[in-house]
């Protein structure tokens, strides 16, 4: 077993395994961002708008997943993250669809409070939304879930998702399990009761467009009131 180290320091040349490699130090990393930014000036009162004009962009631009979002939780003060898909949005918040049972479901029934983050690289644009977490209702789960490819409800009834498992072998035998059950493809797979949707509330929503120098461009959303009929929205800049 050849084992190869290098320091990482900026234009540095090291052999290993006979290869010539150039290695960069990851501390001088970094793009100069070129946007020409984020004015207060034409933005909506409401941040779902704005959210719906900078995301139909990212669907335009063609950004790989543009619905792809980083979900952060947090339980005894030990935060938790991973990416999960955006699969709807308006003015009552932002859903995503997964595993009652998995960890990310526990945590937010221990802690509802959550975050999301949209990162779409190509237009220099993030997106941070705080808020409280909910189910969506059995109606909206089940609808989404028959619209889901035949495979990937098999899926949703195959991985007990978060479980430990001894080899993948386990996953594939629990899938042909499930595939022997529903194998009359005319009769429609239902949705088993620990799938369903998660609907973020959100009370605090965070613009984010690069600038150059690094002095970007930070609009930021507060909640102030709710209604049953509307909504109420401050906006300020951010440092």
């Amino acid at each position: 077993f050849l084992s190869c180290t290098a320091a990482f320091r900026k234009n540095a040349i090291s052999h290993c395994g006979g290869k010539v490699l150039e290695a960069t130090s990851i501390a001088d990393l970094r793009k100069e961002y070129s946007s020409k930014g984020l004015s207060e000036d034409g933005t909506p009162d409401n941040p779902i708008e704005l959210f719906k004009l900078w995301f139909d962009e990212a669907r335009k631009s063609e950004v790989l997943e543009p619905n792809a979002m980083c979900l952060s939780t947090c339980t005894e003060n030990k935060p938790s993250a991973r990416i999960v898909l955006l699969k709807d949005f308006d003015t009552s918040g932002f859903v995503w669809y997964t595993n009652y049972e998995s960890r990310k479901a526990k945590e937010l029934e221990i802690n509802p409070n959550a975050a999301l983050t949209f990162w779409w690289a190509d237009l220099e644009r993030s997106v941070r939304v705080e808020g409280v977490v909910i189910k969506v209702t059995d109606e909206e789960s089940d609808a989404y879930f028959n619209s889901r490819p035949r495979d990937s409800q098999i899926g949703a009834w195959s991985s007990n998702q978060s479980s430990l498992i001894t080899n993948r072998d386990t996953l594939q035998a629990q899938e042909t399990e499930v595939r022997a059950r529903f194998n009359d493809l005319t009769v429609p797979v239902p949705r088993p009761s620990h799938w369903g949707g998660f609907r973020l509330r959100p009370h605090r929503v965070e613009f984010w467009e690069g600038r150059q120098g690094r002095l970007h461009d930070r609009l930021i959303y507060n909640l102030q009131e709710q209604t049953d009929q509307e909504e109420s929205w401050s906006r300020g800049r951010l440092q």
